[in-house]
């Protein structure tokens, strides 16, 4: 159960109420991605064995831990501030280390479940937190929580030392913001066969009954196009067998699913395609980004030189 304490500042600890086999599967299915994208959490899934000290693991947990992410769900705030489990034994030692410590962006707060009056413990209602409610949750939502847990937030720009000339004081602040930026673009891949969720064919003697759905999953929640793109591609792979059977796959969130088929028919035909369409989607939506990012630094452009002809002309007209 302990963890090497010269490391132990750079942990980050999840604390959540147990509440359902789905929510438990959610928290370590966060976990697992933070993990994948280099936040070394500490979960008590994982930490936690027969003969363990629970009280001494949550304290050690959320004392050397740089960070501690609060999955907020209704049943957390009512086992918190009614004084059930290890939730409300958590909740103490978090809220007695704010009040010695007063350090307040240690403990960063997560909406899973209900509304945010309904999710938050009194103690953490007024602070600002993070929404991964949605199924799946919002890209965007997790990149803030990714940044915030790498310390890479975006910050204010340094101050110049000098005086800004008086060129640069009277120009108008539209023409000095930044052009929008696209952060690159990182391979989305298969990280296993998840064997648990394989589900159970009918066998009710209708057509397709042997059938069943086989779950994959994937490296982080891809965006939105690049799902479309991928079942789009999977329609119409670059390579595939007379085998191969369109309108069979489906994403949602980190699973990517082969609907109506076997576990013989993803090692013998499908898996040579899967890879494919993955590489072909990777690359495509890389290529669109890179488009996309073109015509923005076109834009960008043009309007630069038209706000200068606009300066050099109007010097020109007095009145």
């Amino acid at each position: 159960m302990p963890r090497n304490d010269s490391e132990s500042d750079h942990d980050v600890f999840i604390s959540y109420a147990w509440e359902d086999d789905d929510h438990r599967e959610w928290v370590k299915g966060l976990a697992t991605q933070l993990r994948y994208d280099s936040v070394r959490v500490v979960l008590d899934q994982w930490e936690m064995a027969p003969g363990d000290q629970l009280p001494e693991f949550m304290s050690q947990a959320i004392t050397q831990s740089k960070y501690v992410v609060i999955i907020c769900t209704p049943r957390y705030k009512e086992k918190s501030e009614v004084g059930l489990g290890g939730v409300a034994y958590e909740g103490d030692i978090m809220t007695a280390e704010v009040l010695l410590n007063r350090d307040h962006r240690k403990f960063i707060p997560v909406l899973r479940r209900g509304s945010w009056d309904e999710a938050a413990p009194t103690w953490l209602k007024g602070k600002f937190y993070i929404d991964l409610s949605g199924s799946p949750y919002s890209e965007e939502a997790y990149s803030d929580l990714l940044n915030t847990l790498l310390d890479a937030r975006e910050r204010a720009p340094s101050v110049e030392p000098s005086s800004p000339s008086e060129s640069a004081r009277s120009q108008p602040i539209r023409e000095r913001s930044l052009i929008p930026t696209f952060a690159p673009f990182r391979d989305i891949v298969i990280r296993r066969l998840i064997v648990d969720e394989v589900t159970e064919p009918s066998l009710d003697g209708t057509a397709g009954s042997a059938l069943y759905r086989v779950p994959f999953e994937l490296s982080r929640n891809p965006p939105p196009n690049w799902a479309d793109l991928c079942i789009q591609n999977w329609d119409r792979p670059p390579t595939f067998t007379t085998r191969h059977r369109p309108g069979t796959m489906s994403i949602d969130g980190s699973r990517l699913w082969l609907n109506r088929t076997t576990i013989e028919e993803v090692r013998d035909v499908h898996r040579a395609t899967l890879v494919a369409v993955i590489d072909v989607t990777n690359a495509t939506y890389r290529q669109h980004l890179e488009e996309l990012s073109g015509r923005v630094q076109e834009i960008a452009e043009t309007s630069r030189t038209h706000r200068a002809n606009i300066r050099d002309v109007a010097g020109d007209i007095e009145f």
